[in-house]
């Protein structure tokens, strides 16, 4: 019988495909899995990003890496961008589909819902589900032509599942704009949770896990009126740190979570508790 179950998380020979990988969640998380011995696709909106996050990687870790310019919510990008990641690295084990969009102007996209601009609405939807959607197809049909299954996690927010709680933009700030929680944003969150379930239970068969990590509000430059607001009404009592959902990527990614499908994995200091 095995006693040490550290190869559960052991990603050695296994290529991992990170959309929104230059993102301050992205970039960490791409390093967690090349820790774990994962060859490493990261894919953004920036080359020149991308291409030098890769470099680093593979130095740093002794991995493959490679960085592609996508933009997710065009269906011909992507589908160059994953045939040149199973040209370039060999095939495609795991797929954090996690890009997202709160629009190029905070001036649009913090506003109330009577004054959301519907063009506004559809860049959002283009990336945070369109793009969701043409991502984990066309990866998925790969994995399919494989025929060993995969893992493929998707990115929502806490926002999709509950309501926000509108008491906490009171005075805040991110990057010295007001901020609120936009109904596009939230809209488009809880439609990976039920884009997760279905693609689980289409294939399921075929051995490809299909799971969502849920997270909670990050530390990454509110200000302090937001971050107190904010952490009272959390029962551990303050924002997450990006790191923290490194680990819950990594098991989901791994042979750890080998039995778990269609499920959420909701890492959110207790948010959605009460």
């Amino acid at each position: 019988m095995q006693n040490d179950f550290s190869h559960l998380f052991d990603l050695s020979g296994k290529v991992a495909l990170v959309t929104g990988g230059a993102g301050i969640q992205g970039k960490r998380i791409t390093q967690g899995l090349a820790t774990y011995g994962a060859d490493i696709a990261i894919i953004d909106l920036n080359a020149e990003v991308v291409e030098k996050q890769a470099i680093s990687l593979a130095k740093t870790f002794g991995i493959n890496a490679l960085g592609i310019e996508c933009d997710v919510s065009d269906k011909d990008a992507v589908s160059t961008m994953v045939e040149t990641v199973v040209e370039k690295l060999g095939k495609i084990d795991v797929l954090h589909n996690n890009a997202a969009s709160k629009s190029e102007n905070p001036s649009n996209f913090f506003v109330p819902f009577e004054e959301f601009d519907f063009d506004v609405w559809r860049q959002v939807m283009s990336v945070n589900i369109d793009g969701m959607f043409l991502v984990a197809q066309k990866v998925g049909k790969q994995m399919l032509v494989q025929g060993h299954g995969g893992s493929i996690i998707q990115t929502s927010s806490t926002y999709g599942l509950v309501g926000p709680d509108f008491r906490i933009y009171e005075g805040s700030e991110y990057m010295g704009s007001k901020i609120t929680t936009p109904a596009a944003y939230a809209a488009s969150k809880g439609a990976v949770l039920q884009l997760t379930r279905y693609l689980a239970s289409y294939w399921g068969s075929e051995g490809i896990r299909v799971n969502t990590l849920v997270p909670g509000g990050i530390s990454s430059g509110q200000n302090k009126v937001f971050v107190k607001s904010y952490s009272e009404r959390v029962p551990l009592g303050r924002m997450a740190n990006v790191d923290e959902m490194v680990g819950a990527v990594v098991f989901l990614a791994s042979d750890a979570s080998s039995y778990m499908t269609g499920q959420m994995l909701v890492v959110d200091g207790g948010w959605t508790a009460w």
